[in-house]
């Protein structure tokens, strides 16, 4: 339950706070709501109390929770400053590496390949976004853009620092079985 309110709480603060220009108010409560959320999934995990659709559940919030974040920046950009390309730029090259980088673990431990670490995984991801957005709101504006791009480019680092990862484990080269329901493409229906 903590993880649905918290990510309500903190989408409705991304695409409410940040858009409307209250950057410091904005990274405040979402850091206290994604806060909360993380110390919540890791003692449930502690006590046993985990379950795998808890885990699924929490992962999937967690990209809702920071895909509204960083659409909420560049939202921002789009009605506060248009002509900040660059960095608008850079806060979408986050928004889509941050989804991918969690992609390629999900997909590489569904094929049985452990992915450990990365670059910039969320709570980097977290804490530098929103103290640079919150020392933006507060006056202080190259520190959004040094934490844009470091973002940005240690996003897609860790993209590619997973995808090599995952090549090099010792059972990426292992063949994969026809996903359920596939037909065989060589043969033309009705032959055998």
């Amino acid at each position: 339950m903590v993880t649905i309110a918290g990510t309500i709480l903190a989408v409705a603060f991304a695409v409410w706070l940040i858009p409307s220009g209250h950057l410091f108010a904005a990274a405040a409560l979402i850091g206290l709501t994604v806060a909360t959320d993380m110390v919540d999934g890791t003692m449930a995990r502690m006590q046993g109390g985990g379950t795998k659709f808890g885990a699924v559940l929490d992962a999937t919030c967690d990209r809702l929770s920071d895909g509204a974040i960083f659409a909420g920046l560049a939202i921002y950009f789009v009605l506060h400053d248009p002509g900040e390309v660059a960095l608008l730029s850079a806060t979408l090259l986050i928004l889509v590496c941050s989804q991918v980088t969690s992609y390629v673990k999900a997909r590489a431990e569904a094929s049985d390949i452990k992915v450990v670490g990365g670059l910039i995984e969320r709570p980097e991801r977290l804490i530098i976004g929103l103290v640079a957005i919150g020392l933006h709101g507060l006056g202080l504006p190259y520190i959004l853009a040094i934490g844009l791009w470091t973002l940005a480019a240690g996003s897609a680092y860790t993209v590619i620092e997973r995808l090599i990862i995952t090549a090099r484990a010792d059972n990426a080269t292992e063949t994969i079985a026809a996903p359920v329901g596939a037909r065989e493409f060589s043969k033309p229906e009705g032959t055998h």
